[in-house]
């Protein structure tokens, strides 16, 4: 790739990073890994805490599925607190990508690393499925909505630990600290932020050099592994027409064959 090439994919890199939200996940990936302040923050803010002390967070964790073809997961952000609770942390900005069923894998997936071999059951630390969501995905125009299992025939909790919250990202009230946070992840420009902490690593991210750079980074990144998935995702209908053999499948489509014969025994 010639210099004016890459000047060119730096400057249109560049308009993107100007119009990125905390909605969109590029940037709120890299605000909150590894920021256990601005975690806090957020956390303490959505779960109506001053408290919550955050030990561990890194954004983009994978999930794998143990089960041979089983889907995995990345979440957006996780987070671990000093009570041993854990976060998935998700922002959604089609409706489609906040699905209920969604919520509900995100959990399971979490529990089934919560526990060691010959652990008590009861060993199991709460966990929160949290997805801020671009539009009022639930439709009754409050600012949380939080999810939890009933007893039916009481009306009383199913204390299992499990809790899963959807975040209203539409909602609108400057006198609301979940207002105050929504129109922070709203916000293109820094400088018009609530949250003084959040704007200090937006600003960072959009407008200084190393930042900027960062922001690249994870976009040359994002577009190799989307390449990847599409590949990957062209050799399983190649493999399920089962006209072609692995070398040559691997061949045209540009992948090792032994990411191929894996793609094969799934």
């Amino acid at each position: 790739m010639t210099s004016d090439m890459l000047d060119i994919r730096m400057q249109e890199n560049l308009q993107i990073i100007s119009k990125l939200r905390l909605l969109d996940d590029d940037l709120m990936n890299l605000v909150f890994d590894k920021n256990i302040e601005a975690t806090e923050l957020l956390l303490n803010i959505i779960l109506k805490r001053t408290d919550l002390k955050v030990l561990e967070v890194v954004a983009q964790r994978e999930y794998k599925n143990a089960m041979a073809g089983g889907r995995s997961i990345t979440i957006d952000v996780y987070a671990k607190d000093s009570e041993g609770k854990a976060y998935d942390i998700e922002v959604q900005r089609a409706d489609r990508g906040a699905d209920f069923h969604r919520a509900r894998f995100h959990s399971s997936m979490i529990d089934t690393r919560m526990l060691k071999e010959k652990q008590k059951f009861n060993d199991i630390h709460d966990s929160y499925v949290i997805f801020i969501t671009e539009n009022d995905v639930i439709g009754e125009g409050l600012s949380l909505y939080h999810i939890d299992r009933i007893i039916e025939e009481t009306g009383k909790k199913f204390e299992d630990g499990s809790h899963i919250i959807y975040v209203n990202g539409s909602y609108k009230n400057d006198s609301d600290p979940i207002g105050k946070l929504m129109h922070d992840f709203r916000c293109t420009n820094p400088e018009d932020m609530f949250y003084s902490l959040l704007a200090k690593q937006v600003k960072y991210f959009k407008e200084t050099e190393g930042g900027r750079k960062d922001m690249c980074k994870a976009f040359e990144e994002l577009a190799e592994k989307r390449a990847l998935e599409e590949k990957k995702h062209i050799a399983l209908r190649m493999i399920e027409d089962d006209e072609l053999s692995i070398e040559k499948i691997a061949m045209y489509v540009g992948l090792p064959i032994d990411m191929v014969e894996e793609l094969a025994k799934s």
